[in-house]
């Protein structure tokens, strides 16, 4: 069990037990749903070490058998193992500042390293752009577009669905200016600025319209991860 509030209020339930049809329920630092780690602040912190310490484990045994795969068997593993990690449920990390996704781009990092055998001291931001690798940001903010893209399409649940609204204007606008959601107040910077009530719209309304526009899946991805590229390494 999990309690989440203000942490005035939550240590004054410290030791909080439930008692369930005969079972103790008491209330943990952290619990697991889905294979993510919560904290009562949400911040994430927990999972992040998580998914970095099961990572480098990965890229150890890895590095240890590079020299026998091939790079484009040495790939595949990196992907399965590693970046497959990365990038599971990552759009909740979405608007996260960079010091605080540093281990996670810490483990890509080491990951092209391996990949490419680039030395340690090496700049490695050539190196992700040759890979055509996302910065964890970006493929954090990729994993939201993407499902603001399904959920305007119909293709995302309804309580996805629900949260992003079509902007209507009141008098006929130019046409950058079509295809974009309404924005909603947030209360809290921190926590506000994370849901995807707010993060959705925020990231949409600042695609280029050609992107906004496209008309299929795997187009809208392709030219989202061209947009997002071009961002990050030129």
């Amino acid at each position: 069990m999990l309690v989440l509030g203000p942490k005035k209020q939550r240590d004054l339930l410290l030791y909080l037990t439930i008692n369930l049809n005969g079972c103790t329920v008491v209330s943990n630092k952290t619990v697991k749903d889905l294979g993510v780690t919560l904290d009562p602040d949400l911040s994430f912190e927990e999972h992040i070490k998580t998914i970095s310490r099961t990572a480098f484990f990965h890229l150890r045994n890895i590095a240890k058998i590079k020299n026998f795969l091939s790079k484009n068997y040495a790939e595949k593993c990196i992907h399965a193992f590693v970046t497959s990690r990365l990038d599971y449920c990552n759009a909740l990390l979405s608007s996260y500042p960079d010091k605080a996704l540093n281990k996670l781009q810490l483990v890509l990092n080491t990951a092209a390293r391996i990949l490419t055998r680039t030395k340690q001291f090496d700049h490695i931001t050539p190196v992700l752009a040759s890979l055509h690798w996302l910065p964890v940001k970006a493929r954090a903010d990729f994993k939201v577009l993407l499902l603001t893209y399904k959920a305007l399409h119909g293709l995302a649940p309804t309580y996805l669905s629900d949260l992003v609204l079509p902007y209507i204007p009141t008098r006929t606008l130019r046409s950058q200016d079509a295809g974009l959601l309404i924005v909603h107040r947030i209360s809290k910077q921190t926590a506000g600025g994370r849901a995807f009530s707010y993060r959705a719209q925020f990231l949409w309304n600042g695609l280029p319209t050609h992107v906004r526009d496209a008309n299929s899946v795997s187009t809208f991805k392709s030219l989202l991860k061209t947009h997002l590229f071009s961002g990050s390494y030129d």
